[in-house]
């Protein structure tokens, strides 16, 4: 049984070790700053400054990701699953893929958690997107153009059916998705009904007694999915022109319809003064990406009815995820936007009638 390291336990020697066996062979490093880093729930991410000898192109930074100090998110990450998806995600389905995520120095996991590390690639100046800021149209189109480099390689892939750790939407897990949205939704409201507008409040409480929006069972078109697409999990580089966007935390990727995707990031990520107008372009945009990429067989009429009923994607990591990970005050803000924005996106695109 391999030893996990954790953040404090990471030295210069394990940092040496691990360039070496990724096509640094001469290197030498000695850590010079420890900085912890964003805003995860689920995860903690910490920065290692390096003095590099021997070999100028090793990287001079790394970020290490470990599971949460706080025992109620470990506990939430093992439930759901999150650590081991993570960790799987880098060792076997990140080679075959386009989409801009960092490069991966090292994996590894005690069973499925929660004990876990990863030392990924620094790439800054990139920076974390601002879930509560939002984003402007420009950014939003290169994170829905990413997403092609997610999903065209894996569409309608019958090989990733099957595979335990990465799963996919089922009967039995649409029953426990909707009991687990409905146990949390009166302390949910509870917690952030203030905050919301009453058809807001209104929808959210109705989706809770809906079968046919939430986890419904997998069926094409089908790809690898993220899950939790939104500006807090995306490094935005804004040096380039257009930005390029990085792709972080695949602590929930699994098999599902592409534009649950697609929809969760706009809901989210756009102010919804700002998605109005330009929305249905930047759909159109993506789905033309998708056919450049190969996929021929998926009409616009059926993307925008996918996008559509797509709104409610982002209903159950707010409800739900909400009330199983650490309060914190920015958590409380972020989960209060994240809510009035899906709800009105829903509303806007007159989604009501999957219900």
């Amino acid at each position: 049984m391999s030893v996990i390291p954790t953040a404090d336990s990471i030295d210069a020697d394990f940092l040496t070790r691990v360039l070496r066996s990724e096509g640094f062979p001469d290197v030498t490093v000695d850590i010079t700053g420890v900085t912890q880093i964003g805003t995860g729930q689920i995860g903690k991410c910490v920065r290692y400054t390096l003095d590099v000898h021997q070999d100028p192109h090793a990287p001079q930074t790394l970020v290490g990701k470990f599971p949460s100090d706080d025992p109620l998110s470990r506990a939430t990450g093992v439930q759901l699953r999150n650590y081991i998806k993570e960790v799987a995600f880098y060792r076997e389905l990140k080679p075959r893929l386009s989409i801009p995520t960092p490069r991966c120095f090292y994996a590894d996991i005690q069973g499925e958690g929660p004990e876990f590390a990863l030392l990924l690639e620094d790439l800054a100046p990139a920076q974390q997107g601002d879930q509560l800021k939002g984003c402007s149209p420009a950014v939003a189109r290169a994170a829905v153009l990413g997403l092609v480099g997610l999903h065209a390689p894996s569409w309608c892939d019958a090989s990733l059916r099957g595979i335990d750790w990465l799963g996919e939407p089922d009967e039995a897990g649409r029953e426990m998705l909707l009991a687990l949205y409905r146990a949390q939704l009166p302390g949910f409201l509870e917690r952030y009904g203030a905050r919301l507008s009453a058809d807001e409040a209104a929808l959210i409480a109705a989706v809770g007694d809906s079968p046919n929006v939430l986890g419904r069972p997998l069926c094409e078109p089908f790809s690898l999915v993220h899950i939790d697409y939104r500006l807090d999990n995306l490094l935005i580089d804004a040096s380039t022109e257009p930005a390029t966007v990085y792709t972080v935390d695949w602590q929930s990727v699994t098999l599902g319809n592409p534009m649950t995707d697609v929809a969760y990031f706009l809901g989210a990520g756009l102010l919804p003064e700002v998605r109005q107008p330009v929305e249905q372009r930047l759909v159109h945009d993506y789905h033309a990406a998708l056919a450049a990429a190969g996929v021929s067989d998926y009409g616009w009429d059926d993307c925008w009815r996918d996008y559509r009923r797509a709104a409610f994607a982002g209903f159950p990591v707010t409800v739900v995820a909400s009330m199983l990970v650490q309060r914190t005050a920015r958590g409380d803000e972020m989960f209060t936007a994240m809510a009035r924005r899906h709800a009105r996106h829903a509303l806007d695109l007159q989604a009501d009638e999957f219900l």
